[in-house]
């Protein structure tokens, strides 16, 4: 408004002027007689005049001096009017009014929220994967994200909800706390920029603003991670370790590490069945931080094998060839044809790619692990056939899903990580053989009041409820439940993997389940529904509504007396 302040000031005094001067110039009526303009004519001859609009003389034809005076004040008018619109027009256009205009709605629609979401601090690859994972599990979101044309890609993609997103640097805590993180049905806040010190920076606004609410922060560099672990921050992902972890576990136990990608994958997605990686001697090209920590996870499987980088190593512990691993030369020396494993790991998509074309020519029945920096190049890596794909966002997507959504499949997964090959692949085989190896549905449920109060009351009044009775279909209880128990959890702090069918319930227990979406909404009408869960434990269909149970007590009482 201030800028609007000359122009303003200008128009009024140019329509003032002009209403005063048209009241004094002499007129004649229609007789010949004298007359002058009121106020109100003239202010409303002026107006649509100014306008543009000209509705003609009134209220009789105009005298010379009047037409004169007329003639000037539409050429003030013009200057006037065309000062004013450029200046508003200007003013439109301005980047700062747009983003503080976008900014208030923003504010307004987080404000309105009344169900849970979760704040996203950058929409990238990762961010992106995240949001869409999100969106099918039917929780909500909200964006914050420095680069405009990806906040506005947020409107091209087909969400089921609506995400507010505003195009603002997330560091500043103001823009947090505009973004809802002091919200009270905020349940999350994710860091996932690509700027290790932005995340760092949104780790410690969530640890002093909001104490209660976990914070997951992607973090690349190993004394980033430390700091942010430093001041408490719950959940720091590296993409790199992650799968780092993944590789020694894929190497010491293929099965749980088959059953790992099975569970954490993308909703509604499909993971093929991989082959085992081999046992044998590995090539790793590229000793970047990726590659460094991949060969820190084969030392500690004791696998050997050999690096192919443009500058030699830190420690020469392993054997060591120059170059970039594109070419055969390189791979040549490095015995490719010997080896049962390659990991392309460079930080460039068409060099990892190169490598593995070559390779596998040389060695048709290598073991190839591709790192796909920028999840864009899809279609190039989901033409090349290798083994596994490395794509750090999805990693990331993934692990932030699990935590987020299902909190208890992390301790489930961090005890698979200790189990035997046989048990893993006993229950891998079981599984899959029942859902196949489309991801399933992962959920967990606390018998609480609030999350199953029908259950909740029915313990708490003494009765005995096992698993298997609560695992039956609301429809027809002789036909299981398209769900399976994973773990479960006690208050008391014991813990049960793969609970048996006749494990006894309590209040307060926590249950992880896998099984279809039609099984978790059944589940959640029997613990819900005292009439459904009645009739699941005991096969009696009781009558809904009070007319119709005062009804069906007093036909009980009748019939007993």
């Amino acid at each position: 408004m201030r800028r609007l302040r000359a122009p303003l000031i200008l128009l009024i005094c140019i329509m003032s002027i002009s209403v005063l001067g048209l009241t004094l110039a002499p007129g004649e009526d229609a007789d010949g007689n004298r007359t002058y303009l009121s106020f109100f004519h003239a202010l409303y001859f002026i107006s649509y005049t100014a306008t543009t609009i000209g509705f003609g003389e009134i209220p009789y034809a105009f005298s010379d001096q009047q037409r004169l005076w007329v003639t000037l004040c539409i050429y003030l008018s013009v200057v006037g009017w065309a000062y004013t619109l450029g200046t508003v027009f200007s003013l439109l256009s301005d980047r700062s009014l747009q983003q503080a205009i976008r900014t208030q709605t923003f504010l307004g629609t987080v404000h309105r929220l009344r169900e849970p979401f979760l704040l996203v601090c950058g929409y990238g690859e990762t961010g992106r994967l995240l949001c869409a994972g999100l969106d099918h599990l039917g929780y909500r979101a909200v964006v914050v994200e420095l680069d405009e044309v990806k906040v506005g890609e947020i409107e091209l993609h087909s969400y089921r909800a609506d995400i507010p997103a505003l195009a603002a640097d997330a560091r500043n805590p103001e823009i947090l706390k505009f973004a809802g993180l002091d919200h009270p049905s905020c349940i999350g806040v994710v860091a996932l920029t690509d700027d290790d010190s932005a995340n760092l920076a949104i780790a410690i606004a969530a640890r002093l603003l909001a104490p209660k609410i976990p914070a997951l922060c992607r973090a690349s560099a190993p004394e980033v991670a430390a700091n942010m672990a430093s001041f408490g921050t719950r959940h720091i992902i590296n993409p790199f370790e992650k799968f780092a972890e993944y590789l020694a576990l894929a190497l010491h136990a293929p099965a749980a590490w088959q059953l790992l990608i099975w569970l954490t994958g993308l909703p509604g997605s499909t993971v093929e069945q991989q082959r085992d990686p081999p046992k044998g001697e590995w090539i790793v090209c590229g000793h970047g931080r990726f590659g460094q920590m991949l060969v820190h996870a084969m030392e500690r499987e004791s696998v050997p094998l050999t690096i192919i980088d443009r500058l030699p190593p830190e420690d020469l512990t392993h054997r060591w060839v120059q170059g970039d691993g594109t070419g055969a030369s390189a791979l040549e020396q490095a015995r490719v044809r010997h080896a049962v494993g390659i990991v392309a790991a460079t930080g460039n998509d068409v060099h990892n790619l190169s490598i593995a074309v070559t390779a596998r020519e040389l060695n048709p029945a290598l073991f190839v692990i591709l790192r796909q920096n920028h999840y864009a190049n899809r279609a190039l890596f989901d033409a090349y056939d290798s083994d596994v794909d490395v794509v750090p966002s999805k990693i990331i997507a993934h692990e932030c899903l699990a935590i987020l959504t299902t909190p208890l499949l992390v301790p489930f997964l961090d005890e698979v990580k200790r189990r035997d090959e046989a048990w893993c692949d006993k229950w891998l085989t079981t599984l899959t053989g029942r859902f196949g190896w489309q991801v399933p549905v992962v959920w967990s449920e606390r018998l609480n009041i609030s999350q199953a109060p029908a259950l909740y009351r029915t313990l708490m009044d003494g009765a005995e409820v096992m698993l298997a009775q609560i695992l039956r279909s609301p429809a027809n209880r002789d036909d299981p439940l398209g769900g399976v128990a994973l773990y479960l959890r006690c208050d008391d702090g014991d813990h049960v993997m793969m609970p048996a069918a006749e494990t006894r319930l309590r209040a307060g227990d926590e249950l992880l389940f896998v099984g279809t979406p039609d099984a978790r909404s059944e589940l959640k009408l029997t613990l819900s529904h005292e009439h459904v869960l009645a009739y699941v434990l005991t096969g009696r269909e009781q009558p809904g509504g009070w007319v119709w149970e005062k009804l069906a007590r007093w036909k009980e009482a009748k019939a007993a007396s």
